[in-house]
């Protein structure tokens, strides 16, 4: 799989005023815009072909914070969504871009975190066909795709912000489709909100029996940043481990050279733009040990 997608619309009402003035994505999760935290995902995935959807407003600030990617050894492209119609809607916005390829999608409000990240990543790259979903259990189960466990235990259904909740298990917003995905897009039609629902989406590759659920182990974290209180606890909880392991969550720099993406030079390059900061200051002093190795 070599080509994601991140979704960076919607008009981030629950965030109000922030988004106001700015896109709910690039508000801060404690020293780095949001965006970066979906984007670091994608390309520990190795993915190094990545369009950002947006509104016509917002779009303009990515590409001010990203260009085309270049820098990090990665195409980073951008495509309007003129309207929130939902996820699945995002699918279709980005059509050109998939060419009936594999594709990854992922929400811009959203942050994976744990040791076990790269495995699951590497997991869900492994089958191309259909859908690979992951399932995290949640406190508040109405405001997810829920899902519903048939008698065997696999998924029976998935429910779209169910009020009466038939497990914990939330779906997040990340996935993993095969090079059907806009043409089963195309057969949805819009939900009482006036979405085209993903739910609606991984349904259709439920009845062909080919949606793939990798649950998230203990101790993994998935944080969905979409409101003040959950932005808040983002926030202190990048902070803590930060601190805690003297590392950089989402140092989108330090994972393209990781990655292969850029060299040793090129990324001392890049930290020595970020110096007067500590996020520039962190890169430099990896960088001063990658040295010290080669």
């Amino acid at each position: 799989m070599k080509k994601g997608i991140i979704l960076a619309g919607g008009k981030g009402t629950r965030l109000s005023p922030l988004t106001r003035v700015t896109s709910k994505q690039l508000l801060p999760v404690y020293d780095k815009p949001m965006i970066c935290y979906p984007l670091s995902v994608l390309m520990y995935a190795g993915i190094q072909d990545i369009l950002i959807v947006s509104s016509p407003l917002d779009l303009p600030r990515f590409r001010n914070l990203f260009e085309d990617g270049s820098h990090l050894g990665i195409r980073i492209s951008y495509s309007v969504q003129h309207e929130p119609l939902g996820i699945a809607h995002a699918l279709l916005v980005a059509e050109e871009f998939i060419q009936n390829e594999p594709v990854a999608l992922i929400l811009g409000d959203n942050i994976f975190y744990g040791a076990e990240l790269f495995t699951f990543l590497q997991m869900a790259k492994k089958d191309p066909t259909g859908v690979t979903i992951f399932g995290y259990p949640v406190k508040d189960p109405t405001r997810y795709g829920v899902i519903q466990f048939d008698d065997d235990g696999r998924v029976g259904r998935i429910i779209e912000k169910p009020e009466f909740p038939p497990s914990k298990y939330a779906v997040t917003g990340l996935y993993f489709y095969d090079g059907n995905v806009t043409r089963l897009a195309k057969k949805l039609r819009p939900s009482a909100r006036g979405e085209y629902e993903i739910t609606d989406l991984n349904n259709l590759y439920l009845e062909r029996g080919e949606l793939k659920l990798v649950m998230f182990s203990e101790g993994f974290v998935w944080l969905d940043s979409g409101n003040f209180e959950e932005l808040h606890k983002a926030s202190q909880y990048v902070k803590l481990v930060q601190e805690m392991h003297n590392t950089k969550i989402a140092a989108i720099e330090k994972i393209a050279y990781e990655m292969g993406f850029i060299t040793l030079d090129r990324f001392i390059e890049i930290a020595k733009s970020h110096e007067a900061s500590d996020y520039g200051k962190y890169l430099l002093e990896y960088a001063a040990k990658e040295e010290s190795f080669s």
